[in-house]
């Protein structure tokens, strides 16, 4: 393939959910007012655990964490979205298209680990306690963050730069809302091996350490629940836990359904729905699960109208 070949492609056209003109209104003022509730959802967290000293632990400075990446998230790639609901020319550059990878990959790869990090946080708190604020320290929980975001910007890096290698010469309408791998290499002139081997062994293989360390965590959390003998006990320790599950189940569970299905049951359609949800629909729930199932958090919200009321 010559150098004329390499370069032919210099943009693409993202098809998006739909095609059908009549529901590009009804799918902008949808996903608006989706993205609106995400951010004022998201920020307000951030905020409250900012200002409500008794949420200075080290849950809340991780879930201050996991609010931070789901605004980005979702910034990523919805107003993008949103522009090109309501345009006729639905393109993004190459370069814009390898920006919004790396940038996806960052916070996704953020998510997974912020997720287990809050996992390991429940687990010492439950099965360690006396241990707790030793191992739990401020300092540590910046390294373990600062950890995650570096861990899961290297990894996007290398999924980036095999992306960036990539030439296309033919068709360049992307099946999708939001510029991501999986698409990219269908329609790739040039072999990608490389790039396959790179999602699925490097990737693919963070996401599943991190799901298995989560799950092992939990292991050791219920078996410690399970041997308090005060009923009012296990339901508080339960309660605690609670609403991050909820949040594990819902991220890794749509993660599952993508990635681990037989090919020959694979459906765009059903990828972009799933897409959806684990791009623009969790990040708006996150902060929902936790105001609503959290009795400190609903406590400071509490405190906090009621400091503003007087």
């Amino acid at each position: 393939m010559n150098g004329r070949n390499r370069t032919s492609t210099t943009e693409f056209i993202l098809l998006g959910l739909s095609e059908d003109p009549h529901l590009q209104a009804p799918l902008f003022l949808l996903f608006l007012n989706i993205y609106i509730i995400t951010l004022v959802g998201n920020m307000g967290i951030m905020t409250l655990i900012r200002v409500s000293p008794h949420l200075h632990t080290p849950m809340y400075f991780l879930l201050c964490n996991l609010s931070f990446v789901d605004l980005c998230y979702s910034s990523v790639v919805t107003p993008n979205m949103l522009v090109n609901i309501m345009s006729e020319k639905k393109t993004i550059s190459h370069s814009g298209c390898i920006a919004q990878m790396f940038f996806f990959a960052t916070m996704g790869g953020s998510e997974v680990f912020l997720l287990a990090l809050m996992a390991y946080d429940r687990y010492v708190a439950i099965c360690n306690p006396l241990l707790y604020a030793a191992i739990m320290t401020k300092s540590a929980c910046v390294y373990l963050a600062v950890g995650a975001y570096l861990v899961a910007s290297i990894n996007a890096l290398i999924q980036t730069i095999c992306a960036a290698k990539l030439y296309f010469c033919g068709c360049n309408k992307i099946t999708h809302f939001y510029c991501d791998v999986p698409p990219l290499l269908k329609l790739s002139c040039s072999n990608t091996s490389l790039n396959v081997v790179m999602l699925v062994f490097v990737a693919g293989s963070l996401i599943v350490a991190s799901l298995l360390f989560i799950l092992i965590s939990y292991a050791f959390i219920v078996y410690a629940i399970i041997k308090i003998s005060s009923s009012k006990g296990r339901s508080r320790m339960f309660s605690t836990c609670s609403s991050h599950f909820i949040c594990v189940t819902l991220f890794f569970g749509t993660l599952i359904f993508m990635y681990v299905r037989p090919s020959s049951k694979y459906s765009m359609e059903q990828d972009r729905v799933a897409a959806v949800f684990y791009t623009i629909i969790i990040p708006m729930l996150n902060p929902l699960i936790y105001s609503l199932r959290n009795k400190e958090v609903k406590d400071a919200l509490r405190k906090v109208w009621h400091r503003r009321s007087f």
